[in-house]
């Protein structure tokens, strides 16, 4: 079969551990070949779902009352001031960083759905319901399909086109979905409602996601997030020209 040696790579692909010149060759024929981006879009989502059920075991309180029992069996423990300071410290260190590890965790479910969305976009043999590279034409389309408005960029003098948008849905919430193209790749522009908490290192933090770029900012009480295979320059040059334009 045509594809076999390009679908024998998916799974390295999505796990970045193809070498880059592999990595941009499947990408090139993941745009063109329908079948493979399907394949491709199968495996993320299967990741995805591993990953979700890896996350859902919880110790339940018979698990927890039998360590506890076994470790006070082992020896007493002598309780004594000079340890209060540093129980202390370990609480707040533990603390900390489960609200880390929770709110990372969200931050990777989220980045992972618009993700696999991505990858449906550029399966899909319709993969904007409004076509149009004037801005003019495809932001008023949004008006009474999606809660709020938004402002798209001026592109003229730039590599970026406007190839049109569709409606998202992100946690039931509708939202925005801009498809922009420079040279052969495509590039997912995500608009949604901020209502979420807010972190300020978010986009610092999160910079790729199954080998693709992302970056994510909040402003005026939309949360954006662009994801693409394109180079780390074109989406922060994208990204530079829509916070402008907002």
């Amino acid at each position: 079969m045509a594809c076999e040696r390009w679908t024998e790579k998916l799974d390295a692909y999505l796990d970045g551990e193809l070498p880059a010149s592999e990595a941009g060759a499947l990408a090139e024929h993941l745009r063109g070949c329908a079948a493979c981006a399907a394949e491709g879009l199968r495996k993320v989502q299967q990741k995805r779902a591993v990953q979700a059920a890896g996350q859902r075991f919880m110790p339940d309180p018979a698990f927890r009352a039998r360590i506890q029992d076994s470790i006070a069996a082992r020896s007493p423990f002598v309780w004594s001031r000079r340890w209060l300071p540093i129980l202390a410290t370990a609480a707040v260190m533990l603390l900390a960083g489960a609200l880390l590890l929770t709110l990372s965790g969200s931050q990777q479910q989220v980045i992972g759905e618009l993700v696999d969305q991505h990858v449906a976009t550029l399966a899909s043999l319709n993969p904007v319901d409004v076509i149009s590279t004037d801005r003019h034409t495809v932001k008023p389309w949004f008006a009474g399909k999606i809660p709020f408005t938004f402002n798209l960029p001026e592109l003229q003098g730039s590599p970026f086109i406007l190839v049109g948008g569709k409606v998202s849905y992100l946690g039931q919430s509708p939202g925005a979905e801009l498809i922009f193209r420079v040279r052969q790749h495509q590039i997912s522009v995500f608009i949604f409602q901020d209502r979420g908490p807010r972190e300020e290192r978010e986009n610092k933090a999160v910079r790729t996601a199954l080998s693709f770029e992302v970056r994510t900012w909040h402003h005026n009480g939309l949360r954006y997030f662009v994801i693409g295979d394109a180079s780390a320059q074109d989406l922060d040059n994208l990204s530079e020209l829509i916070k402008a334009a907002g």
